[in-house]
Formats: structure tokens, sequence, C-alpha cells
């Protein structure tokens, strides 16, 4: 979710109602000035407009405010605490309470199929129709970002309205390539691109030990340190993160993947990680990185979309939101 100004063409009385949310929408770029006491917390949030999952708390301004997921959208946002009525619970009260909502069928699926090293968490196609999903990963590196992975798009994609496109963000990626990440954030701001942030750990740390002893499966990791200290850096940016969150290296085990889900996370791998030679499908989740480490992915993608001109052109052959594909795949 971006974080966007006042629009003042709206119509009067739309524009009266929303200028309060937008106020505090506003506000939320200066939480680098003044965020603290940010923590995990699992509850049921209710007010009159519905029951919410509450997974983070903190204050600013010496008021809290909580991160709410909406489990039937998938949509995170930000509100007052006092807004809302909160009552702990744990993960298997959400999974009985909610479970026909799409956030409990995704975790469900997740839960099944959660025993691999590599790529576990949603990592199949989400979508029959004539497309794929995109997820770029923008792990740490000392290289400029791939920016031609946007450009293209902007290029084939220049008669849509809105191009659909997941960013995996890691904390050391962002704090060491700020100008590509406002360059991003001012695509969004510009109705070119609509983009799902997503928590790809703070350190993003890779060693040489096998697998399982590897990215965070490293015996010294602090799993909450890598989610939350990432959440507050997207914040301090201007960012609320997504609901999804994905392994460095589509790394994890049974114990890693329920622990995230437990901060509240939906884990996201991919059926088409390209520079391992996976073929996209329709409907596929398809992996590339675009820190300047990954060329061959680069180009894959790249003669995908050359190879998919015409039926772009002829609107045969998309890009497909993220969440999106997830609530038509989890109705």
């Amino acid at each position: 979710m971006l974080l966007k100004p006042f629009n003042q063409t709206l119509p009067l009385k739309f524009k009266l109602s929303v200028l309060c949310c937008c106020f505090f929408l506003k506000s939320n770029a200066q939480y680098a000035e003044d965020l603290s006491a940010y923590k995990a917390i699992y509850a049921l949030a209710v007010n009159n407009s519905g029951k919410y999952l509450a997974i983070r708390s903190f204050k600013s301004n010496q008021k809290k405010y909580l991160l709410l997921a909406d489990l039937q959208n998938l949509k995170t946002r930000i509100e007052p605490a006092e807004l809302y009525q909160l009552s702990n619970v744990d993960f298997n009260n959400i999974r009985a309470m909610f479970k026909n909502s799409t956030y409990v069928k995704v975790v469900e699926n997740i839960l099944a199929n959660d025993k691999a090293i590599q790529n576990s968490g949603l990592n199949t196609p989400i979508s029959g129709k004539s497309g794929i999903t995109l997820t770029v990963d923008l792990c740490p590196s000392h290289k400029e970002m791939d920016r031609v992975i946007v450009s293209d798009l902007l290029s084939n994609f220049k008669n849509s309205q809105l191009i659909p496109i997941s960013f995996s963000i890691s904390g050391k990626w962002l704090l060491k390539h700020q100008a590509d990440f406002d360059w991003l954030k001012q695509l969004q701001d510009k109705n070119q691109l609509a983009i799902t942030w997503i928590n790809h750990s703070y350190n993003h740390r890779v060693n040489e030990l096998p697998l399982s002893q590897n990215f965070m499966l490293a015996k010294d990791t602090d799993v909450q340190a890598e989610v939350l200290e990432n959440e507050q850096l997207l914040l301090k940016n201007g960012i609320v993160s997504s609901v999804f969150f994905r392994f460095p290296g589509l790394v994890s085990n049974q114990k890693l993947v329920e622990k995230i889900m437990r901060f509240g996370l939906i884990p996201v791998g991919s059926d088409a990680w390209l520079a391992k030679g996976e073929k996209a499908k329709n409907g596929s989740i398809v992996l590339i990185h675009g820190n300047g480490n990954e060329e061959s992915g680069v180009k894959d993608f790249i003669a995908l979309l050359q190879n998919k001109k015409s039926d772009i052109a002829g609107r045969q052959w998309s890009l497909f939101d993220l969440t999106q594909g997830i609530l038509s795949s989890f109705k």
C-alpha cells in the first residue's frame, strides 16, 4: 500500500469524507521522526465496519495505532487503536473463526504443503487466465537496480491504466538504493504501477552452509527482528507493508513457515523462477531478481515480454495483481 496525497479533483462530498483519512495517511510519512513501541500483536479488532486481524501496534505523537489485515480481501491498513475493540486470539482461533475467509483458505493451503526446504508458501499458479503475476526480488546488492524490467513493462503495456507488479523489498537493499526505491514510489504515485510491497526480511543474510543452515534458517537468525525492522523501515519511507512475506532464497522449513504466519503474514513462493530454467505458465507466480545480480532471469523475462508482444497488444496476455489472483483462486 502506497501512501497517496489528497486528490483535489474529487467530488466535494467524497473529498470531505476522506480529508481526515488523507491527513492521517500523509502523516505516515513523518513516522521516521516519531515511530516508537512497534511490536507484533495478534488480536481480533472489531468495530462497526467489521472484524479484522490486528498484527502490529505502535505509537506516534503519543497516540497508539494498529496495523490491520482484512481477512477477506487481504489488504492492510493503519488505524487509530481507539477505534477498535481488541481481544487476544491465537493462530488456531483465527483458523477456526474465519475458515471461509480468503486468508484462512490460503493459510490452510500453505500448511498442507510447507515441508519443503525451498519454495514453501504459496507456490502454484493462482489464475487460469492468460498471463502471469510478476514478483521482483530486491535483495541486498551493491549493483544498480535493473530498471529495464520496469521500463520494458511501461513500454509493452503503455495502453494499460495500471501495471500490477510485486516488489519483495529487503531492508539492506533499501538502505543502499534510496533513489531506486523513490523512483518506484513515484511511478505508483503517477498511477503507472500498482505495486504490492512484500516483506523480504531486513538483513537477507546468506552464508556458505547447506540450505538447512542458510538464509533465515541460520542458527543466529532473529526472525522477529527480520520481520519487524523491515516493516518499520518501509513505514518510515511512506509504505505500509502488504500481508505477504517472501523468504530469502525461498528457503524455509515447516517451523519457520508457521512462525511467519503467526506474525499474520502469508509466505509467497514461486512456480517460475526464470533464472533456474523454470517456465512461466498461465497464472504463474514468476520470480526474477531486479537487484543487478541475476542477469539471466532479467533477460529471460524481457524475452518473455518480446514473445508475448502481439498478445499484449491484443489484450490476450496480461500481468495480474498478486492479491486479485489469490482472491480469484481461493473463492
